[in-house]
């Protein structure tokens, strides 16, 4: 029986391939595929009913119902039998149709003569196009073969949906990757930008995907397969240095690519008729569709290993590559499922944006696009299956919203936008050399975060004092291996170059949570936000934090310098690290090399309970950097990768901001210089509280220099604390609306 059906599967491929080779309108192709299919099955029903949009299938096609039906009968999604296939993305194999539950009687198709039902979802790489439907009077269960058979077309009509070979009028039979679309996602870094796309991995597009030679298509495919395993063994024999959760991935990628399983799976579907391509990409598509329904997280990391092995054997096959050959855009906007930090920094600045479907708030990927200022969305799911190269795109970082081809009115609601925000930097700039300084003559010292010896440039024309975060850890993660002493000390001196004797404030390796050195071997870690991170790394490793601390001595040259260590959580952590510190400059003296003319040392107060620290360490450390995005997460135990959580709180809630000025009134007793650094020093409103509470120093990206420093100009900052005071007084959970209505009577 499966050797007949086989042979079946194989001719009813060919007579799909024959018809789909004839010059015809899309609306006659699927005629004549539903016609074809129901002769070929023996079955009274074939329909095809495809997406006219994501909630909603319509009738495309049928052989057996209603000819009037076509175009005119349409089910949601989930409703009914189809719309319960195409929701599932699973096959719903039933003999007695009405007596399913959720079956849905549609009177103009005629159907109620037929008990049968077999629904297909016609998918590509885990997106649902539509399903494929096969009807019989009689009552009874297709086999398991015929159900097999089905899903080996479904696959192909899947294929050729993608690349246009059913356009017509209509919504449903629109052509792909022409029509706009939004996608909804999650604010990575803010602005707005306007541009095209480029692909980090462009699709493998399978133009073959019916073969009429199964022996060539088998042996092309082994061929690849040993390919495939080769170039991972060789992965994992070139890498002995890698950590254990980099080798634990290629050894998944070795387990997948020597599945007898997988093969065979790929085998059947080549002899059945399949391109070797085809029976990859049918394998791939099933993967992504478990993927994207696993509850495990073991589980959708394996699958996600399965997807990529994927995409390495259909580029061998078809001999594309990564680079493709396709020119970047003028203004280019990334786009990718994600991407490390090495990768996003060999793109260079010449990125307008960077659309994710992956990805975290913290991510490498986040951290870099803040130090080039430019808009990043994340978890913009889909995005990678429906761009194409070159597509106009709009990125607003601001609301966390993706449009791509998007129509005229979108477009030019989007470009006033930008317009008015580069009308407000043009007034920023006018006041980029005068100093934040409020209408009672307060003065805010307002400095910049930086991380890359990019960001520089930035420092003189942002209007910032100094940088108030030199991020060192992004030279430890861009690397496979641990940079040099000398390496580093010659990348700190030229930060020091560039900011021409303005102070930068240099925060040691802040490593760990979601920034993992490649080389360093992770740890399994349920909570690592608040697990082995940053100065607690340091201490347990102190020849890694010696060898940066001698560099950063070395880097100064005489000049002055300025380090903290980044979250301490007590008082002895401080003060271990410090003599880690004094150490590193006995050493140099002994070398005999130039000690810095001024020392400051630092600490950020990132966890609550430093802030209740003896008042010895208040008075031994040299000045204190309030870590805001880590404060605020522990203060209201809030994971800030979690977006179900982390917008629920506000900075400017009441007993946040009570927090910060208890802090404010300790350094202001014990005479330590106190500064807040993170994203809300850069949003404006949240700047002027935090500047009305007393914090006097504060360190943003360097666009946001401008925004803030033109608020704080046009107010009086003793009277945003009595607005602060009122609204705590009388009982308000958060500031926000008392200080925006204060505000908009500014003027």
């Amino acid at each position: 029986m499966a050797e007949r059906f086989e042979t079946e599967s194989r001719k009813l491929l060919g007579r799909l391939r024959d018809t789909l080779a004839e010059d015809s309108a899309g609306q006659a192709r699927l005629d004549r595929i539903v016609k074809l299919i129901a002769d070929s099955m023996r079955t009274e029903v074939c329909s095809i009913y495809l997406f006219r949009d994501s909630e909603t299938l319509e009738l495309c096609a049928t052989e057996g119902l209603q000819a009037e039906a076509v175009h005119q009968t349409r089910l949601r999604l989930g409703e009914g039998l189809v719309g319960r296939t195409a929701k599932s993305r699973s096959v719903v194999n039933t003999a007695n149709a009405p007596a399913e539950k959720g079956f849905r009687y549609m009177p103009e198709t005629g159907e109620e003569r037929f008990s049968s039902f077999c629904g297909i979802p016609i998918q590509r790489l885990g997106d649902a196009l539509g399903v494929l439907v096969v009807q019989s009077r009689a009552e009874r269960q297709f086999t398991p073969d015929e159900v097999y058979a089905l899903e080996v077309v479904a696959m192909v009509i899947a294929e050729m949906t993608e690349l246009g070979a059913f356009v017509g009028e209509g919504a449903a039979l629109s052509a792909l990757h022409q029509q706009p679309v939004m996608f909804r996602g999650t604010i990575g870094q803010e602005g707005a930008v306007e541009g095209q796309v480029f692909l980090h991995e462009p699709r493998v597009v399978v133009t073959n995907p019916i073969s009429d030679d199964p022996e060539t298509e088998l042996k092309r495919l082994r061929d690849a397969v040993e390919t495939l395993r080769v170039s991972v063994d060789d992965m994992l024999t070139r890498t002995a240095t890698v950590s254990a959760e980099q080798r634990q991935v290629l050894d998944a990628y070795r387990m997948f690519a020597n599945s007898r399983s997988w093969m065979r799976r790929m085998e059947a579907d080549v002899e059945n008729g399949l391109s070797a391509e085809a029976a990859v990409e049918k394998e791939q598509s099933l993967a992504r569709t478990r993927m994207n329904s696993a509850a495990d997280a073991y589980l959708r990391d394996r699958l996600h290993d399965l997807d990529d092995l994927s995409n390495r054997l259909l580029r061998i096959l078809t001999g594309q590559g990564r680079d493709t050959g396709a020119e970047m855009p003028d203004r280019p906007v990334l786009i990718a499922r994600n991407i490390g930090p090495g990768e996003l920094l060999e793109y260079g600045k010449k990125l307008r944006g960077i659309v994710l479907e992956e990805g975290s708030v913290g991510s490498h990927a986040a951290i870099v696009a803040r130090a080039w200022a430019i808009p990043l969305v994340i978890h913009a799911g889909g995005i990678t299956t429906e761009a194409l190269n070159g597509d106009p795109i709009l990125v607003d970082g601001d609301q966390g919203i993706v449009h791509l081809r998007p129509d005229d009115t979108v477009t030019t609601a989007f470009r006033d936008k930008i317009a008015m925000q580069a009308r407000a930097q043009e007034r920023y700039a006018s006041i980029r050399d005068l100093p934040a300084e409020d209408r009672a003559g307060n003065v805010v010292a307002l400095h910049m975060n930086a991380g890359l010896m990019a960001d520089l440039p930035s420092l003189p024309t942002s209007g910032a004092e100094g940088v108030g975060l030199f991020r060192t850890e992004l030279q430890f993660l861009i690397r496979n291996q641990m940079p040099k002493r000398a390496e580093l000390s010659a990348l700190y001196a030229r930060v020091m170059d560039a900011a021409e004797g303005r102070r930068v404030a240099f925060r040691t390796l802040d490593i760990g949570s979601d920034k993992v050195l490649p080389y360093m071997k992770p740890n399994d870690e349920p909570n690592p936000a608040m697990g082995w991170r940053a100065i607690r790394v340091g201490l347990d490793k102190p020849g890694v934090l010696r060898m940066q601390l001698q560099a950063l001595l070395r880097a100064a040259n005489g000049r002055p310098l300025t380090i903290m260590f980044p979250f301490i959580a007590q008082y002895d952590e401080f003060r271990a690290a410090r003599a880690e510190f004094d150490k590193a400059i006995a050493r140099e003296k002994i070398l005999g090399h130039p000690l810095p003319d001024k020392i400051e040392v630092g600490a950020m107060l990132e966890t609550p309970s430093l802030a209740f620290a003896p008042n010895a360490f208040f008075k031994e450390v040299d000045f204190l950097s309030i870590g805001g995005n880590d404060l605020k997460q522990f203060f209201f135990a809030a994971d800030r990768e979690n977006e179900r959580v982390r917008r629920r709180y506000d900075t400017l809630n009441v007993s946040f901001l009570s927090f910060l000025e208890q802090i404010v009134e300790r350094c202001r007793a014990t005479g330590t210089p106190v500064s807040f650094c993170g994203e809300d020093a850069g949003r404006p409103v949240e700047a002027l509280c935090l500047a009305a509470i007393g914090l006097r120093m504060l360190s943003m990206r360097p666009a946001s220099v401008g925004p803030v420093k033109h608020l704080i100009r046009r107010v009086n900052l003793d009277e945003a604390r009595e607005v602060i005071h009122a609204a705590r007084d009388a009982g308000e959970q958060s500031v926000r609306k008392a200080i925006t209505e204060w505000l908009a009577k500014q003027g």
